[in-house]
């Protein structure tokens, strides 16, 4: 009974069992507290980058809008078509010159021959259709029917009725659906080449043009800036060096029209590719202050096209014509035998 009775505190604790010596040792607080303090750290500096992205997409996405809106529209809603599942988009070129500065590199050769008004100088087709790029460029001396009735060059359909009647006319002539506008002039073309930090265009030959300005030493790939750019694309005299003797372009303007469509191709390419904000909002820049769109594309259909222009590496087709005189004696071009194949992909259905 008095074992029984003994004083708890006087009972001496024998040495723990083996299972209790196998349990793991606690952890020491100075080897826990480094971990959480970096994994609290990282998680920190994880939630900050996060945000400071979150605040830097927001500040891109409202100024891209503010810009958006800024871009000058043009109602041509009762000429617009339906290219069927794919969709045509319109480029136009003008050779408008308000925005050059006398100042500028080439401005000389753009300035020189004293134009005035509005011409559509470069026009391509642009369709998307299952993710694929196709670009037709269309020659602005191509003889059709415009929309008064008579007949003259394609160009002149801007001249006088304006992106609609521009758009009446290929329609019409060449029975391609055009689903969407855009147009750009020639300080604009300038100002997003820029912004894009230059297009690179591998050149066969050294190459130049007097008229246009055009001035490229060697061949290869060439990095242009805005002004050399656009004396690339508006080049109709374009001569290469080739084995030290000077060749002249005499396709005249069905050779400016590849050079425009390899052209369109790098600026399609190049804008598609970047992910730098602070480039896609000068490029934006510039095509606000000077560039043409439709009344009903969106910023959600623009915003899409980054997927398929991505990388892309856009099918060229080139629309066969012949050469002929009017009776006026007005060098022109008609439309081809085979012109029917090419145009039936970009007629859509």
């Amino acid at each position: 009974m008095s074992e029984l009775l003994r004083d708890p505190r006087s009972i001496r604790v024998g040495k723990p069992t083996a299972e209790v010596d196998d349990a793991p040792e606690p952890p020491r607080a100075d080897r826990v507290a480094p971990k959480r303090r970096f994994r609290r750290r990282l998680l920190d500096l994880l939630g900050t980058l996060w945000l400071f992205v979150f605040v830097i997409g927001a500040v891109v996405a409202a100024i891209t809008y503010v810009q958006w809106r800024s871009v000058e529209r043009v109602d041509v809603a009762d000429v617009l078509g339906s290219s069927g599942a794919g969709t045509n988009y319109l480029i136009v070129g003008t050779d408008s010159r308000d925005g050059i500065d006398a100042s500028d590199e080439n401005a000389s050769s753009v300035l020189m021959d004293g134009l005035v008004g509005t011409r559509s100088d470069t026009m391509a087709v642009m369709r998307i259709h299952d993710g694929e790029v196709a670009l037709l460029a269309i020659p602005r001396d191509l003889y059709v029917t415009l929309p008064s009735g008579i007949s003259g060059r394609i160009n002149a359909s801007f001249a006088i009725d304006g992106p609609a009647g521009l758009i009446s006319t290929i329609q019409s002539n060449l029975g391609i659906p055009i689903d969407h506008y855009l147009e750009i002039d020639l300080a604009g073309f300038t100002g997003m080449v820029d912004a894009l930090g230059g297009i690179t265009i591998d050149f066969r030959y050294p190459a130049s043009d007097p008229i246009s300005g055009l001035e490229v030493s060697s061949s290869g790939p060439t990095e242009l800036n805005g002004a050399q750019a656009l004396a690339f694309v508006r080049s109709r005299q374009y001569t290469e060096v080739i084995d030290g003797q000077s060749v002249t372009d005499v396709t005249g303007d069905l050779g400016r029209v590849v050079r425009q469509q390899q052209f369109i191709a790098a600026v399609m390419a190049d804008l598609g590719s970047t992910r730098n904000p602070l480039t896609l909002l000068q490029s934006a820049n510039a095509l606000g202050e000077y560039a043409v769109i439709d009344s009903s594309l969106t910023l959600g259909e623009v915003v899409l096209l980054a997927g398929p222009l991505r990388g892309a590496d856009p099918v060229t087709a080139t629309l066969p014509t012949t050469a002929f005189t009017t009776s006026e004696g007005a060098q022109v071009l008609s439309l081809g035998a085979d012109a029917d194949s090419v145009l039936a992909f970009f007629r859509g259905g």
